[in-house]
This record gives C-alpha cells, sequence and structure tokens, in this order.
C-alpha cells in the first residue's frame, strides 16, 4: 500500500476496528435483505449468442410458423399400446391434464382422425363428415396401430414404430405479452445497433427489456408449477405405463432445480469443508472464524447486489459463488499466514504495528493479484454469451467486494480478537513446501524434462479438443430428463429441432404444367365431392377436431387447425410436379442421415395425397389439392411446412441429440453442401435454422472469442507484471507457469474427451485468475527475500516456507471444498469442480517448482554473491 493511502487506511479503519465492523455489518445486513429478490434464469433466450444474424432469422421464422410451447409425456405399457388396459387410464390421464391452466390442448392417439383404417379417399376427408378415430366404437385396432406405425404423419411423433410407445402432447397457451415484448425489444435493439436512438426511444428500450425480465421471471415461475403440476398428475398414472416428461420447460425447470440445489447444498459444504480444513491447519478457532466470516459477507453483498439490481444468476453464472470463495478465501489465508510470521517474530510487539505491517505487505501483491484476475475474467465478457458475460462482469465486481471486506474485516477482526497463545513457526521452520524446494534444488533438470514432456501431451490435448457435446451429458443417466431424452430419440424420432427453409426459385416465371391453369377452382378428375359449394364447411367442425386439439408437432407435426385463406388462388412452385420431386428429393436425403430422426414437411403430405389419390399426379392435380384442401386440413399439414407469402417450403428435422456420431458444424456443412453442390440448389435459396444452428454457433463462437482472447489477456498480464516486477525477464518467467498451467486444464479436457462448451469454457479464465494470483505472490516475495544474501537458493526455501505455505493452505482447501461437487445432479457442475481441483494444483504445482527452477536458471534478478 502507497505510503498516501496507508495513513488514510489507518485512520478510516485500523484506528476504529469496532466502527468499521458496525459500517461492514450493516451493509451486510442491507444486502442480506435482497436475497429474496435472487432469480434464476433457465430460458433458451438467455443461452442464444447476442447479435448472432441467425438469431433474428430463428425468430422470423418462428413467427411465420407460429407455433407454442409444449410438454411431452411418454406413455409405455407393459401390455399391449392400444389394449383397454393403456388406452382407458391414457384417457383418464388427458382428461385430467386438459384441466389445468394454462393448457390450451393436449393430443394423444385417442384425437387424432384415422386416415388408413380403413383407407380414405379425398372425397372422404373433404365431405364434412367426421373422421373415424379411436373414439369412435367399431373402430379396427389392429389397422389403427398399423397406421400410428407406418403412417408419415404419425409414425415416430405420435408412437414409435415398433408399437410399444406412444406421447401425449401438452400444448400451452401461447404467450402473446411475451412475443409482444419480445419483438418491441429486438426492434429497438435493431434500431439501436443500424439508427441510433434518440433519448425517447432510449428510455423506451430500457422500459420494455425491464418489462420483458419481468414477464419472463413470472412465466418461469408458472411454467415450473405447471411442470410440477403435470408431473403429479403423470406419478398417479405409473401403474398403468412406464411415463417420462419431457419438453423445454421441463428441462428449464429442471436446471433452475438443479442450480439452486447445488447453490445451497455445496454453496453450503464448501463453507463446511473450507471450516474443518482451516481448523486444521490453523489450530485456533480466529483463523477459523475470520475467514468464514469475510468469505460468507462477501458473498451474501454480492448475491443482495443480484437481488437488488434484478441481475439474473443462469446455469453458468451461478458457478461465481464457488469461484469468489476460491479468491475471497485464498487473501484471507494470505493475510492470516503472513500476520502469524509477524507475530512469531515478535511475539511482544504491538498488536495494532503487527497489523498495520501485515496490511502494508500484503496490499500491494494482493491488489495486483485482484487486478490480474479481473483481466482474465473480463475476457469473458467478449464471448457474446450472456450467462457468460454475466459471469465475467459478476466475479469483476465480486473481486472488488472481496478485496474490499478482506482489508477490513480480517485486519479489524485481528485488533479486536482477544490475543491468544503465540504461534510456533516464523518462516524459517520446516514445512510440506520445503519439501518442494528441495526437489527443485536437487531435481532441477527433472523439473524441467516433466515440464518438456507436459508441454507435448498439452499440445496434443489442445488439438484434439472439441466444442461438441450432447446436451443429455449434462445429466445423470438417472435423471428423468436424460431417461426421456433418451427415450425420445430412440422411438419417438429425435429431440433437438432443425429447420431448413427452401425458397421457390423464381416467383414470376410459370410454373411447369400449369400454365392453364384457371384461378377459379376446378373438381379433380373423377372426384365429384370437390366442388366449390362443398368448402363453405370447415371440415371438421362436426367431428371434434377442433383447432384446439392441435399443437405444434414435437415441434411442428401438430400444427394448429388455423390457415388463413387466400381470397385469389395463386398456384405455388411447391405445389408444381417439379417442386414436389425437388421437394421429395430433399426430404428423402435428410431422413436417410442416420443423425435425423423424425422429418416432416409438404413431402409428408404428397406422401399422404398419393396414397388417396395414387402415385401418378401432376402439377394440375397439385395445384388442385393446394386450392381444394379445406382449411383445417391445411392447418395441419400445410400451413406448417408452406408459406404462400414467401413462396417458400420448410422441412422440419428432428435431430438424434443421443447420436454419438452427432457433430453440429459437420452435419450442417455437409447437408448444405450435398443441397447446394450435388442437388443443385442455388446458395441464396437455402437457410438452415433452429435450435440446432443457434446451439451450433454459441459453440463455435467459443474457439474465437475465448482461446484467442487469452491470448490478450496473457499480454496484458505480462505488461502488468512489467509494472510491478520491473523486469521483462522476471514478467516471461512469472507468465510461463500460468501458460502452462491454463494449457495443462484444455489439453486434459482433450485427451478425456470433456468438450468445450459454454460451461467448460469459463475454467481457462478461473486458472489463469488463480495461477496468477499464486505467482504474483510468490515473486514479490521473492524480491523481499533475494537481496537479503543475494542467493538464490537460499531465497527459494525461505519463500516456501513463508508465502508457499500460504499458497499450499489455499490450495488444500479449495481441493478438498471442490471434490463435493462431484456429487451434484448436473454433470457440468461436476466438470467444474473437478476442473477446478486440476487447475488450483497446476497453478500452485506450477508456482512452487517450475517459477523458481526458471528464477534459479535465468537470475533475472542478477548475479548472486560470491
Amino acid at each position: 500500500m502507497s505510503s498516501a493511502l496507508l495513513p488514510l487506511y489507518q485512520r478510516l479503519v485500523l484506528k476504529a476496528p469496532w466502527f468499521s465492523l458496525f459500517l461492514a455489518t450493516l451493509v451486510v445486513a442491507a444486502f442480506a435483505t435482497q436475497l429474496d429478490k435472487i432469480k434464476l434464469d433457465a430460458s433458451a433466450d438467455s443461452l442464444m449468442l447476442q447479435g448472432d444474424p441467425a438469431l433474428d432469422v430463428f425468430r422470423e421464422v418462428s413467427s411465420r410458423y407460429a407455433s407454442e410451447d409444449f410438454l411431452l409425456i411418454t406413455w409405455q405399457p407393459a401390455g399391449e399400446l392400444l389394449g383397454d388396459a393403456s388406452l382407458e387410464p391414457l384417457k383418464a390421464m388427458a382428461d385430467e391434464l386438459r384441466q389445468l391452466g394454462g393448457v390450451s390442448s393436449v393430443v394423444t392417439v385417442w384425437d387424432v382422425p384415422l386416415l388408413e383404417s380403413p383407407p380414405l379417399s379425398l372425397s372422404d376427408i373433404t365431405s364434412g363428415e367426421a373422421l373415424p378415430s379411436l373414439a369412435q366404437p367399431g373402430i379396427d385396432r389392429t389397422l389403427a396401430l398399423q397406421e400410428f406405425t407406418t403412417s408419415p404423419i404419425y409414425a415416430d411423433l405420435l408412437a414409435g414404430r415398433d408399437g410399444s410407445v406412444t406421447a401425449v402432447q401438452i400444448n400451452l397457451d401461447r404467450d402473446e405479452v411475451y412475443f409482444d415484448l419480445l419483438s418491441q425489444r429486438e426492434d429497438l435493439r435493431i434500431k439501436r445497433k443500424q439508427e441510433g436512438l434518440d433519448a425517447e426511444e432510449s428510455a423506451r428500450l430500457q422500459r420494455v427489456e425491464q418489462a420483458f425480465k419481468s414477464h419472463t421471471s413470472v412465466m418461469l415461475e408458472s411454467q415450473s408449477k405447471l411442470v410440477s403440476e403435470v408431473r403429479e398428475i403423470a406419478a398417479a398414472y405409473q401403474q398403468h405405463a412406464k411415463l417420462f416428461v419431457g419438453g423445454v420447460p421441463m428441462i428449464a425447470a429442471d436446471m433452475v432445480g438443479f442450480v439452486r440445489s447445488d447453490l445451497v447444498t455445496f454453496g453450503s459444504a464448501i463453507l463446511g469443508v473450507m471450516m474443518v480444513i482451516l481448523a486444521i491447519i490453523f489450530r485456533r478457532l480466529r483463523w477459523v472464524v475470520i475467514p468464514l466470516v469475510t468469505c460468507s459477507a462477501t458473498v451474501l453483498v454480492m448475491l443482495g447486489l443480484l437481488g437488488a439490481l434484478d441481475w439474473r444468476m443462469t446455469v453458468i453464472s451461478s458457478n461465481f459463488v464457488a469461484v469468489l470463495l476460491i479468491i475471497t478465501l485464498a487473501i484471507c489465508i494470505h493475510l492470516i499466514v503472513r500476520y502469524r510470521e509477524l507475530h512469531a517474530l515478535d511475539e511482544d510487539g504491538d498488536l495494532y504495528e503487527r497489523v498495520s505491517q501485515t496490511v502494508q505487505l500484503m496490499a500491494v501483491p494482493c491488489f495486483y493479484t485482484g487486478i490480474t484476475t479481473i483481466v482474465a475474467f473480463m475476457s469473458l465478457v467478449v464471448s457474446g454469451i450472456q450467462p457468460v458475460i454475466d459471469f465475467g462482469w459478476m466475479m469483476t465486481v465480486g473481486i472488488g467486494v472481496a478485496l474490499l471486506f478482506s482489508f477490513v474485516l480480517v485486519p479489524c477482526l485481528m485488533l479486536v480478537w482477544p490475543e491468544g497463545r503465540s504461534h510456533r513457526h516464523s518462516g524459517a521452520d520446516p514445512t510440506l513446501t520445503a519439501w518442494f524446494a528441495r526437489i527443485t534444488d536437487r531435481r532441477g533438470g527433472t523439473i524441467i524434462a516433466v515440464t518438456l514432456v507436459a508441454i507435448m501431451l498439452i499440445l496434443f490435448g489442445v488439438s484434439r479438443l472439441q466444442v461438441e457435446n450432447r446436451f443429455i451429458d449434462y445429466f445423470h443417466e438417472s435423471t428423468e430428463i436424460y431417461q426421456g431424452m433418451e427415450l425420445l430419440d430412440s422411438k419417438l424420432g429425435g429431440t433437438i429441432p432443425l429447420d431448413i427453409v427452401i425458397s421457390a426459385p423464381d416467383e414470376d416465371a410459370p410454373l411447369p404444367g400449369l400454365e392453364s391453369v384457371a384461378s377459379s377452382p376446378q373438381p379433380l378428375p373423377g372426384d365429384d365431392s370437390l366442388a366449390d359449394d362443398e368448402f363453405a364447411d370447415d371440415g371438421f367442425s362436426d367431428d371434434g377436431f377442433s383447432d384446439e386439439e392441435w399443437g405444434d408437432d414435437f415441434d411442428s407435426g401438430f400444427g394448429g387447425f388455423s390457415a388463413s385463406g387466400e381470397e385469389d388462388f395463386k398456384p405455388s412452385y411447391w405445389f408444381s410436379l417439379a417442386g414436389m420431386r425437388e421437394l421429395d428429393a430433399v426430404h428423402a436425403h435428410v431422413d436417410s442421415l442416420p443423425q435425423a430422426g423424425k422429418v416432416l414437411s409438404l413431402s409428408t403430405v404428397f406422401a399422404v395425397v398419393k396414397k388417396l389419390m395414387g402415385e401418378d399426379i401432376g402439377s394440375v392435380e397439385l395445384a388442385l389439392v393446394q386450392k381444394s384442401l379445406p382449411e383445417s386440413i391445411k392447418g395441419m399439414m400445410v400451413d406448417p411446412y408452406f408459406s404462400l407469402e414467401n413462396g417458400e417450403a420448410r422441412i422440419n428435422v428432428r435431430v438424434k441429440e443421443t447420436s454419438r456420431n452427432l457433430r453440429r458444424n459437420q452435419f450442417l456443412s455437409d447437408l448444405r453442401s450435398h443441397l447446394v453442390e450435388e442437388m443443385g440448389l442455388a446458395e441464396e435459396r437455402v437457410q438452415f435454422t433452429g435450435m440446432l444452428v443457434l446451439y451450433n454457433n454459441v459453440l463455435q463462437s467459443l474457439f474465437k472469442s475465448q482461446i484467442l482472447t487469452l491470448g490478450a489477456v496473457f499480454l496484458a498480464i505480462l505488461v502488468m507484471f512489467l509494472i510491478l516486477f520491473r523486469s521483462l525477464s522476471l514478467a516471461f518467467i512469472a507468465l510461463a507457469p500460468n501458460i502452462l498451467a491454463a494449457g495443462l486444464v484444455l489439453g486434459v479436457m482433450g485427451l478425456v474427451g470433456i468438450p468445450l462448451d459454454i460451461m467448460t469454457i469459463t475454467i481457462a479464465a478461473i486458472v489463469v485468475g488463480i495461477g496468477v494470483d499464486d505467482c504474483i505472490h510468490y515473486v514479490h516475495r521473492y524480491l523481499r527475500e533475494f537481496p537479503k544474501d543475494r542467493d538464490y537458493r537460499a531465497a527459494m526455501y525461505r519463500c516456501h516456507s513463508s508465502i508457499g505455505r500460504a499458497m499450499y493452505y489455499t490450495t488444500l482447501t479449495i481441493v478438498v471444498g471442490f471434490c463435493t461437487l462431484t456429487l451434484s445432479n448436473f454433470n457440468p457442475s461436476i466438470y467444474f469442480g473437478l476442473l477446478t481441483v486440476l487447475a488450483m494444483v497446476a497453478a500452485v504445482l506450477g508456482a512452487l517448482l517450475l517459477l523458481p527452477q526458471l528464477i534459479i536458471i535465468f537470475k533475472p534478478l542478477g548475479p548472486e554473491a560470491d
């Protein structure tokens, strides 16, 4: 601490310890009142890459093919799927689900029309009479099961092809307020980016963003409540079938539950383990209580700040609590160890002078460790992924709070705590860390050799590092999310949606075979039922299959019966022979890919039409089908996959998330190449969108925004080392263990197959921040010890027995504490705990073995004394 600031600090803090503690208590209490306002956000919007052009495309396509959120229950009876023992309780469960608030409709095998049991003609469909369903008596259930398991509409969507499992889709009320606020927010953000906003528009954007956050919180709470109610109903029918609840709202609710549980359980467990380890190390009550009080106060203030600012925690940024405990505890231990050394050297000295000297000696290294750690975490701010950005900012603010409270609470508590027994060690007595000093002294060549081998392994491991992962691997195999997703992929056609939107080649060109088609409707050949007067009816008005009985598919298959008719009929390219053949070819290729599950498009409609009218249909028949289908049929089979206004066709693919062969980026790249290069589609005609594309963009951005950013972080740290140590050679030497530790963590991830994703990417910043702390403390102490005798090895022994002791204590406490994270149900938390442990061990070994060895070899402080 500078000579100018020290008197001010002494006067305001050290001279009035009780008053300082009183003020700190008031601050902690004030922030603690905001703890009930803390919110967790697991919405899909929070995990998207901000500024990604694909996000705008996704929202545009989603609004064009408006869909509802849904929950899904898989129903797997022990006996026959369509037997009475299965169907009756299934119907009863569906009736209960329909009574829940927020549910718009429930679709089961009871509720869908049967088109092939027995086969119907097109005139049967358009006659206005009730279509057959399982609810009608006399239905041949054997034929119905065959239809459910082979129909291009129902197979792999409503029922598995092996006839063992069916799906119950619970469509949720569309939240128009959410989409309205989202639209307003995005419009204003786009205008801000392109043109800029005036004062009134900026104020409006702030109001809209706040309203959106508030509404999202309410929406997530209501969805979590609904998920709980659905699970309660499903649990009552477990004796009739094996059930799993799925869907995005359920995953979001469970992820929030996992994070909330981990925050409480493992936050308390880490503090408990810290207490035990500190008691074993220091064997004094004060040295247990003081760091725990400081750590707890720091975390409480930060959590209260998050609540007061409505700063949402996500599954990623929630880890800041554990990391903040590391950093705060490290500062506390360094202060305590330094104080105990001074106490041992002068047991009868003045308490105030001893505490003041401790603060003065540790202020500079602690300040620089804080700044360099902030620089490491600021690298996360440029990621473009909001939870990662939030984690970076939370740690930046948290480190500042940790420094403030550590240099207020720790010295003030030392001053007011009654004096105890003297301390035995002075920094010169043997310690475990002295063993590392002996290894460095006697096995320097071995250390360098092991380092070179480690570098080669790191380079090999980093080359194998992947940004691909399976979302299902975030969860234990025992969780409902894992089991449900696995069943959906294996039996019901996949989980993660991909949309392929293809534009018509040229809207002004005459469609092949349709040059003479009149705009007025004409009856299909041999089918007098298609006269104009027969389209006045809605088709399904009397059979019970109303709009509300259909939801979106398990992303599109059960599209709502809400098509909007056109006054002036205009034949579409996609209902011509050329369009059908092109779309059939694309559909068939996508369906043949092993990673693809259920594929739905107009090609599905064409397959049904061919069954009804025969394979030999041409452009005229297809155009008349486009015009003649009732609105209800269009709403189910056409509208989710076709936009007349935009002249485009949509192919919806549900990709198998559990596939071991799924490499998202390669899958999308190969698929686009095939469509453009082999099938001859113009590049501008094809658009990919959907959650698969957005999540892939998030993963691909990690290398660009994070791995490359680490280089800039190390450069910034090198500059700070130059300012602190005033030696270029010493700055490079101090930086080497940090680069090695960061590389070791990334290399191990590559070697053992842990993918780089939005969770594990934060480990790089953590290991840099932690490694820098150890090296700064060690080198700063070395600079004080070396001038005493100008003996590099003797200075090393003294540093290992003094500051090395604090580094060892910190590492031991954190390693044991973070091992408790391996008990989590959320696999990213397990990876986070284990990789943090590896980071801590790598950092301390680099600082205690490699760093002193490099100092001895290169002698950056000048020649030794004779």
